[in-house]
């Protein structure tokens, strides 16, 4: 059960209330509002296959990372820590699985398998504790516990360190002629405490939706 003591995003009126105060207090994200609309929650279903997927879109595009994933699914039928370890290596290869990542597929299973990962208690801990439990699993670093903090578990101020389109996006949203670098951009985000989370949607919103022009 959530902790009532954490904040959580939980659906898309709590976000828009969130957007407001955050447009308000940062006018920077008006024009992405006005633009093109509130951002979308993007909410994912806490669990082991939504740490895959975050796993599979790594450093690659979203588009692929959703592709092997779709692949995973229909083989697996449901996806479970147990149905993954029993994939062979090059099974996992034609789904779309690099050898990297076949290796932090298994270490999650395998965590959560034998019960050094509960991921049904994570709700009653906060952001960092979080984190802490994920980064002990091989593959996990923080940028992909960040994300499943904010989608997943929708904390609302979370912010998603080395994110490439984070950077891009505010470098377009401030007419600057390089993106600033992840230290810049993490010491940038403090100013949207305690809606980090939000500010990272809204600053995803307005790449993507420049990308679609």
């Amino acid at each position: 059960m959530m902790n009532p003591t954490i904040p959580c995003l939980s659906n898309d009126q709590e976000l828009q209330r969130a957007v407001v105060e955050l447009v308000d207090a940062a006018p920077l994200f008006k024009r992405v509002v006005t633009d093109y609309g509130p951002p979308p929650l993007w909410k994912r279903e806490e669990g082991f296959p939504t740490l895959i997927r975050i796993i599979l879109e790594q450093q690659v595009s979203l588009a692929s990372a959703r592709a092997a994933f779709d692949k995973l699914v229909a083989a697996s039928g449901e996806l479970l820590p147990e149905r993954f370890v029993r994939f062979s290596d090059q099974k996992l290869k034609t789904i779309g699985f690099s050898r990297q990542k076949t290796q932090y597929g298994r270490a999650l299973s395998e965590a959560i398998i034998s019960s050094s990962l509960d991921l049904t208690t994570l709700p009653e801990h906060t952001d960092e504790e979080v984190r802490q439990k994920l980064t002990a699993v091989k593959g996990i670093g923080v940028w992909t516990a960040n994300i499943y903090l904010l989608m997943a578990m929708g904390r609302p101020d979370v912010w998603p360190t080395g994110d490439i389109a984070l950077a891009a996006s505010y470098a377009t949203l401030n007419e600057l002629t390089e993106r600033p670098n992840n230290e810049d951009m993490k010491e940038i985000a403090t100013e949207w405490q305690p809606y980090r989370s939000v500010a990272a949607r809204l600053l995803w919103h307005n790449y993507l939706s420049d990308k679609q022009k």
